[in-house]
């Protein structure tokens, strides 16, 4: 069985999706869409930058779901319809959840580009500049980097929690910035490996984010979800999901709570696949993948280079079926 997985934000790259826009008129056709429904040349930003302007959390998420989504309509452009002829199950890590959305026919294009590009805006604009922090625990399990957050917590009075269970030595913490740092000072004493802030422009996925989810989920509302197909594996509950009226909800709640990519490959395997081909600018959750489980087969098509190993992946899940 093969699942096909999307990424969040810190993936995009200068002259992502180029060569696809370039070969394929389905991808073409992708970016020329994302530029007519925000009224900006969006591709522009994504082949030529400037970097700056990409890194912008209200540009950086429609640049890559558009990437994303692009990079897809140029796979099935060369090896036939993958989803959901092919392909089980449909995920992505936080943002990618749209990605996956639209994948699996549950959310239209334009809309998921206006909502994702409104979701970036609201969650930057959450936190005032300078007051958050994110930072990357290696090396500990996850419940001791939750010890940690909790004794920050506690000393502080201040938000630090788990915001994403990336694999089992892997948990990136959000909250305010003082208490971070008290976080990762307690989990080095733990005997975390290394603690590595993030470069990131607010602290996603924690309860600070409380404004913007609030903000959004009008938004969310006047969505016109339909059912998915194939399922949608949640960031919030790490289960499949295909209802409609589910994924509002789900959407608003996954703005404030953890990314559970850990829980979402295992409930993934557990359902049966043993296939993992990743979408999207980057190669980040390939490499969470192999982390998590050594032996999973997994390919990642972030450019039309790597279409032979995808080939060979998609070839042998058929097989395996």
């Amino acid at each position: 069985m093969l699942a096909i997985l999307f990424p969040g934000q810190a993936s995009q790259e200068i002259g992502m999706g180029r060569d696809a826009f370039d070969a394929s008129p389905r991808a073409r056709a992708i970016f020329e869409e994302a530029d007519e429904t925000l009224g900006m040349g969006l591709s522009k930003l994504c082949f030529e930058g400037p970097e700056d302007d990409l890194r912008r959390t209200e540009i950086q998420q429609p640049a890559i779901l558009t990437t994303s989504l692009a990079l897809l309509g140029a796979l099935e452009d060369e090896v036939g319809p993958l989803v959901p002829e092919r392909v089980d199950f449909v995920g992505g890590h936080s943002l990618g959840e749209y990605s996956a959305l639209v994948a699996a026919g549950a959310l239209r294009f334009d809309e998921a580009v206006r909502t994702v590009r409104l979701r970036g805006r609201l969650m930057q604009e959450a936190v005032a500049e300078g007051r958050g922090a994110m930072a990357a625990i290696l090396g500990i399990p996850a419940d001791v980097v939750q010890d940690a957050c909790a004794r920050a917590e506690e000393e502080t009075g201040l938000v630090v929690t788990p915001a994403n269970f990336n694999s089992p030595q892997q948990t990136v913490i959000a909250g305010d910035a003082a208490a971070v740092e008290i976080a990762c000072n307690r989990a080095r004493e733990l005997g975390a490996k290394r603690t590595l802030p993030l470069p990131v422009s607010a602290p996603f996925h924690c309860s600070l984010m409380e404004p913007a989810a609030r903000e959004l989920e009008p938004a969310l509302l006047e969505l016109d979800f339909q059912r998915a197909a194939p399922p949608v594996i949640t960031n919030v509950e790490a289960k499949a999901n295909v209802e409609a009226k589910r994924m509002p909800e789900l959407l608003r709640r996954q703005v404030t709570a953890p990314v559970r990519f850990t829980d979402m490959i295992a409930e993934m395997k557990a359902l049966g696949v043993d296939a993992f081909l990743e979408v999207g600018p980057g190669r980040v959750l390939s490499g969470l993948i192999a982390r998590i489980d050594r032996r999973a087969r997994r390919a990642s098509f972030s450019s039309l280079e790597d279409l032979d190993g995808v080939r060979g992946l998609v070839t042998e899940s058929e097989g395996s079926d």
